[in-house]
């Protein structure tokens, strides 16, 4: 489990169209605040597409408050370069090839293949689930979700909103303690 204000798993994917992506060697600027990381199942799930796209329409807004994104799955690059034109990103860096045991060390469950999809797309073998997951540049977690289900993302919106009250507020990470209970 990823615990808040302690240093997230190493995380590095090529893009489709933004070249290689290195959570460690995001650039320190000085208005940088996070790096959001929204993992997504695939190219199969159309309520993945729903929410990148809505990712991409709100991509100005979280740039404009210091939060650099990036969307990743382990689809193989043709899927991820098909999803890419689905939502039709254009800022929005699109990752892909994630390692499942990287998935498992950020905390995301993994689901196995159930054929084709209501889109009539076939599911990969084993992907991984969504999550959300804001970095600081000193590399520690302020912000997780994960789900075990496509449905109930956390509202990008919403996050928007939290990033103006945490920075405004200099909210702390919440939910680091480790000890007995």
């Amino acid at each position: 489990m990823l615990i808040p204000r302690q240093a997230v798993p190493s995380l590095s994917v090529e893009t489709v169209a933004h070249g290689h992506f290195d959570l460690a060697a995001q650039p320190a600027q000085p208005a940088a605040r996070f790096t959001m990381a929204a993992f997504y199942r695939g190219l199969h799930c159309p309520i993945c597409a729903k929410y990148l796209a809505e990712l991409e329409r709100l991509l100005p807004e979280f740039e404009e408050r210091g939060v650099a994104v990036i969307a990743i799955s382990s689809d193989a690059g043709d899927r991820a370069s098909a999803m890419a034109d689905k939502v039709r990103a254009t800022g929005l860096r699109i990752g892909f090839g994630l390692p499942l045991q990287t998935a498992r060390e950020w905390g995301l469950y993994v689901s196995e293949s159930r054929g084709k999809t209501s889109i009539g797309i076939e599911e990969p073998a084993r992907f991984s689930e969504p999550g959300v997951f804001l970095v600081r540049p000193d590399g520690t977690l302020y912000y997780g979700a994960v789900q075990t289900m496509p449905f109930a993302r956390p509202n990008f919106t919403d996050l928007v909103g939290a990033i103006d009250f945490a920075v405004a507020h200099d909210y702390p990470a919440r939910g680091e303690y480790t000890g007995a209970v």
